[in-house]
């Protein structure tokens, strides 16, 4: 099956506006149990997963997806996530630059915070296919951005933490750096692309309020490059 992006989120609010924006629709099937579905933008194919939340739902769906559609295919972790950043507003979208685990914690052996061991230290999105993701006339406010995942939805405590060990970082979700480790072992370019659906507040009230937003401004903006701008995802 040839396709020219694939396009991997946790849940299905993150992949209605996708389906919503598409010229053309096949029917979605279930692979391994997660939903996929061609959609057609202006003459390209991109393949839609919605993989479920978190790390190994993740992983799971990126590796069935690199081994069904190739791992030349570039692959793109879509959603919302939280602003950690003091400049981070809601509705931003956040294009990866580094990426890393806030999960992993070996540093007694000499690893670096955030490094599984035998892993880098970080990944890092893709710096072509972010360039042309943050080029065009969407009319998003995206920029580039550094990235945290973790299995824990971050709200203000555990927000207040993270600035201290990990400074650079501007999101965080719960999948994107599962899906960069997957991207890494199989040389497959990749890249997220996140908008901000809620500033890490005290409870997930804000991430709800937000989340349908916060998803249509990605989806505005990967349609727009893919279609309207008719992206060679293969340069």
């Amino acid at each position: 099956m040839t396709v020219d992006l694939v396009v991997q989120v946790a849940m299905d609010e993150e992949a209605q506006p996708f389906r919503d924006l598409a010229d053309s629709a096949s029917n979605s099937v279930l692979v391994g149990g997660n939903t996929h579905q061609e959609l057609v933008f202006g003459g390209q194919t991109i393949a839609l997963i919605v993989s479920g939340i978190g790390f190994v739902n993740a992983a799971h769906a990126a590796t069935l997806a690199i081994a069904r559609y190739g791992a030349e295919v570039p692959l793109i972790s879509a959603g919302t996530a939280g602003g950690l950043s003091a400049e981070t507003r809601v509705g931003d979208v956040i294009i990866s630059t580094d990426l890393i685990n806030l999960e992993a914690d070996a540093r007694a052996f000499g690893y670096a915070l955030g490094q599984v061991p035998g892993m880098p230290a970080l990944y890092r999105g893709d710096e072509a296919l972010a360039a042309k993701l943050l080029a065009g006339d969407h009319g998003q406010p995206a920029r580039l951005g550094g990235i945290g995942s973790g299995e824990k939805f971050v709200t203000a405590d555990l927000a207040a933490e993270l600035r201290v060990n990990f400074p650079t970082l501007d999101a965080v979700d719960m999948e994107s750096v599962a899906i960069a480790q997957v991207a890494h072992k199989y040389g497959t370019r990749f890249v997220s692309v996140r908008a901000i659906s809620d500033l890490c507040a005290p409870d997930g009230d804000e991430f709800l309020t937000h989340l349908d937003g916060a998803a249509q401004n990605v989806a505005k903006l990967i349609h727009e490059i893919v279609s309207l701008n008719k992206l060679k995802l293969a340069e």
